[in-house]
């Protein structure tokens, strides 16, 4: 069995942003499968199902990006699954063009206060990840509000075919081989970055 956990903030005031790319991938990935993400469980929002022929438990943490890692480990401790073999965490990047994917076998947090959460507890930081960049920070803004707030109508479309990608690469993840998907995925080239200016939110919470 794995577990495929898809990164973000819980709320109404959070969707779309740039730090719930990790939802709206999994929310793709469910979409596709016909899995119902609604069960309350882990501190999360769950469903479970096959993909590809192997049983998955599709998970969004509920409790904001910087405890991510407590969901996860509760999950993990439930089903007893080895976090190194059997999970899968896609998730926003900054330092990737919009749109552009990078999965990686393992890694620091690179800053990603959810992913260093998620290491924490865990106690390892082998686990497959897919990155989705969501495109550097311009130098007048600040981080925060930056990730919590939302793209351009520009961004979003490169954005809405990169979900899509990320669905399709955690489901190859199952049954390939991972440096082949890497590879595959890896390799594709993002759109040349929007040059419309992001729209901000100004809450700090949850990054």
């Amino acid at each position: 069995m794995y577990i495929i956990a898809g990164l973000g903030n819980p709320g109404k005031k959070y969707e779309h942003s740039r730090h719930n790319t990790g939802f709206e991938a999994l929310d793709r990935l469910a979409d596709r499968y016909r899995i119902a993400v609604e069960t309350k469980k882990f501190q999360a929002l769950c469903g479970s199902g096959v993909i590809e022929g192997q049983k998955v438990l599709l998970l969004k943490p509920q409790t904001f990006m910087n405890l991510s890692g407590e969901s996860i480990r509760a999950a993990c401790d439930f089903y007893k699954i080895d976090p190194e073999q059997e999970l899968i965490v896609l998730y926003d990047d900054i330092s990737l063009a919009p749109g552009q994917l990078r999965i990686r076998a393992k890694g620091s947090a690179g800053g990603h206060n959810g992913i260093k959460n998620i290491i924490a507890q865990l106690g390892t930081q082998n686990f497959l990840r897919i990155k989705i960049g969501v495109g550097e920070k311009p130098p007048e803004y600040d981080l925060v509000d930056y990730v919590l707030g939302h793209f351009g109508k520009a961004e979003w479309a490169e954005m809405t075919d990169a979900f899509d990608r990320a669905a399709q690469a955690a489901a190859k993840l199952l049954t390939e081989d991972t440096e082949r998907v890497m590879s595959e995925f890896n390799a594709h080239k993002a759109k040349k970055e929007s040059a419309a200016e992001p729209q901000c939110q100004e809450s700090r919470k949850g990054i």
